[in-house]
């Protein structure tokens, strides 16, 4: 299984956050598929940037996110943008379209 988690880097006490694509099996610091963001968690703004694109994708096909990460993708806007989409989606098609010349 694939998992969007964390791998640490940085140095003692001042940890920096990589959030990575990695097959569940590898260890936090190991092998890792891609590098889909960044965390800082000293850092007060601009602590989390995440490349939306590749996020949706891995999503998409079946990624699971830690909850670690689920709560930064929630902080950076992915999940709600993610859900508006797919709502706007439901609602276009159960929506019915008007006729225009109704009734002349």
């Amino acid at each position: 299984m694939v998992r969007i988690r964390l791998r640490r880097v940085g140095r003692k006490k001042a940890p920096v956050y990589r959030i990575v694509i990695a097959d569940s099996k590898s260890p936090r610091d190991g092998k890792f598929i891609e590098i889909i963001g960044t965390y800082s968690p000293r850092v007060t703004e601009g602590a989390v940037t995440i490349k939306v694109d590749r996020a949706n994708y891995w999503l998409d096909v079946g990624a699971q996110a830690s909850d670690t990460v689920r709560s930064l993708l929630r902080k950076g806007g992915v999940l709600k943008a993610r859900h508006e989409a797919r709502l706007a989606k439901k609602l276009a098609a159960a929506a019915v379209p008007l006729s225009e010349n109704k009734g002349d």
